[in-house]
């Protein structure tokens, strides 16, 4: 059976359970999940988890994103992107130094109200689905953290932007492209965007539905799930210990510092994500068949 990572370019107009029912169907397995979703009209990369590597999905929400996004100002709409229905149209007045200045007020940890259009559940009802009734309700501020925001290009001809934004998982950039707008008086809507990094996965690791369909062999596009953990030290144990570890018990390795591992058997295959404390190693989680 398959077991592995595929990075995979997400198209526009497919959602994230799209490209994973589309991959069951080639791979003939239930157990594929997604590292985070995107929405319809957003591009890049979607890391899918495939056979045992399902059990890595947990861990992929929590890193850190990149994206490209185009914030196209003097616009407002219902859903904070271009796909939305126009609510308000300002004229615009702002230069690119304008933008450049309030960028600052948007770097770093800072507090964001999610959209309505979104998937997040408040009382037990998903806030899209209580949008598209006309109702808006009030939503609690999240802190989330933008790392890097930066402009690559523009303006254009319709007043368009090419923003760069490295930012904690939470992040809207729809909402991030709203709340630009508001701090610059003109209102601003999100018109592209592209996922060029996610879990430690870049668009030059990508490949796309078309690749996949047309392969003779897709297993062979498959990356091991270790590469999720690449940024942990490996660390390679004995007979004893693996079996010690395969029937859920802690090993004890000398001189071994605090941190988390990647965990090999002698054969070299992967076993479990482990953490090291005070010598005494235990398995986070498994990626072996017990």
């Amino acid at each position: 059976m398959p077991d592995g990572i595929l990075i995979i370019d997400k198209p526009t107009d497919w959602t994230s359970m799209d490209v994973c029912a589309k991959l069951r169907g080639v791979f003939h397995e239930k157990r594929i999940g997604h590292g985070g979703t995107l929405d319809p009209m957003a591009t890049g990369v979607l890391p899918v988890f495939i056979g045992r590597a399902t059990r890595a999905v947990e861990f992929a929400e929590k890193g850190d994103k990149e994206y490209i996004a185009t914030l196209r100002l003097g616009i407002v709409t219902d859903t904070q992107d271009s796909t939305g229905r126009v609510l308000q149209e300002h004229s615009i007045s702002v230069t690119i130094q304008d933008l450049k200045a309030i960028l600052p007020q948007f770097t770093g940890t800072i507090s964001q109200i999610p959209p309505m259009y979104s998937a997040i559940k408040i009382n037990g009802k998903k806030l899209y689905q209580l949008a598209r009734k006309g109702h808006e309700i009030e939503r609690p501020a999240r802190s989330i953290t933008i790392h890097e925001l930066e402009i690559l290009d523009g303006p254009t001809e319709s007043c368009e932007y090419l923003l760069r934004i490295r930012c904690s998982k939470g992040t809207y950039i729809r909402t991030l492209c709203h709340d630009i707008g508001q701090a610059l008086g003109c209102g601003a809507v999100m018109s592209s965007l592209r996922r060029s990094m996610a879990c430690g996965f870049s668009l030059d690791q990508s490949v796309t539905l078309e690749q996949i369909l047309q392969s003779d062999d897709p297993s062979a596009l498959l990356l091991p799930v270790d590469s999720f953990f690449s940024d942990r030290p490996a660390l390679q144990i004995s007979a004893a210990a693996e079996k010690k570890v395969r029937n859920g018990a802690s090993v004890t390795i000398p001189n071994l510092g605090d941190g988390e591992y990647r965990l090999y058997g002698p054969d070299g295959s992967f076993l479990a994500l482990s953490r090291s404390i005070q010598t005494k190693v235990t398995t986070i989680k498994s990626f072996f068949n017990v």
